[in-house]
């Protein structure tokens, strides 16, 4: 798989055979890291980090998956650089592509991470903007693979805010490698419906099934219920509304054993706000899935910069 020069801007952009790819390749870099195995693909490369959002587990897996196989990782908070505010995104791209060999960049606007690789000539990783979080959903895929043995034919279902760049990166990445995706919010929060036919196509060429809909009912026979937080950044002022509205939404003890399957396992893309979309009862359960989540953004986001930068 020839994925060398390739940016990550959103799993829109990657086929199937791609997106799993990267996943077994994630599985076997953990396996080699696990086992005291250095790496070296990466050496003597130089990476870029922009980051206009604050970040732990983003940041911190870039940082040790760059330094694992032998790269040297460069911090830039958006407020240090001048990153569209004195200076182009066109511009900044131009001087960065001139010294590093990767850029990963987690802010707001889409079209910003979009501007960096199309002008900086080198791969762009995205770290999250406002509408996509495609690191996250490689990182939820390697965890469900882990759990369940297979991706295709499992039942998933988003609970909470469904326009969010969480559940728009849900859709696209797991209906493109066969699982069923459930998006159950409120019709508010549904998501835009532009994606939503984008990625019933996905669900055609795989088989799949795509439900958007109001009713809790649809976790029945769930293999993954997934939350989010309820109030995203920027959306602070929202708080309140926005609690009430998705309280109906929230995973406790009663809605894991709606879904009638004792297998049923509970993700997240953390931080979370235990006691608003998810209890603390189920968040620190058994059935939770979030820390192997967390620790598999390291060897996803490895992976993606393993095949697209490495040697």
């Amino acid at each position: 798989m020839n994925l060398k020069g390739k940016s990550l801007l959103t799993l829109k952009d990657f086929n199937r055979e791609e997106i799993e790819y990267l996943v077994d390749l994630a599985k076997e870099l953990k396996d080699k890291k696990k086992a005291g195995i250095k790496g070296e693909a990466l050496a003597g490369k130089n990476i870029a980090l922009i980051f206009e959002k604050p970040s732990t587990r983003t940041r911190c897996a870039f940082t040790v998956a760059a330094a694992d196989e032998g790269a040297n990782p460069t911090y830039l908070a958006g407020s240090e650089i001048q990153l569209g505010h004195k200076e182009s995104v066109e511009d900044t791209a131009k001087v960065l592509g001139r010294m590093f060999d990767a850029i990963e960049f987690r802010g707001f606007k889409q079209s910003d991470v979009e501007g960096l690789a199309k002008h900086s000539g080198v791969p762009v990783y995205n770290g999250l903007t406002d509408d996509f979080h495609p690191t996250q959903v490689l990182a939820d895929l390697l965890t469900m693979k882990e759990q369940f043995g297979k991706l295709e034919g499992l039942n998933f279902v988003y609970l909470g805010d469904g326009r969010n760049n969480m559940a728009n990166s849900l859709m696209i990445g797991l209906l493109k490698t066969g699982v069923n995706v459930a998006i159950v919010a409120p019709k508010s929060l549904w998501p835009e419906e532009d994606l939503v036919e984008i990625c019933k196509g996905y669900a055609r060429e795989t088989g799949a099934a795509l439900t958007i809909t109001d009713d809790v009912e649809a976790v029945k026979n769930a293999d993954v219920l997934y939350t989010d937080v309820w109030v995203s950044m920027g959306e602070e002022e929202k708080a309140k509304e926005r609690v009430d509205l998705l309280r109906p939404y929230q995973i406790n003890k009663e809605m894991m054993e709606r879904t009638g399957n004792s297998g049923t396992i509970f993700m997240h893309c953390l931080p979370a706000v235990k006691g608003n979309e998810v209890t603390e009862e189920v968040f620190d359960s058994k059935a939770s899935v979030v820390f192997d989540e967390a620790e598999n953004r390291l060897h996803t986001i490895k992976a993606v910069m393993v095949a697209t930068l490495g040697e």
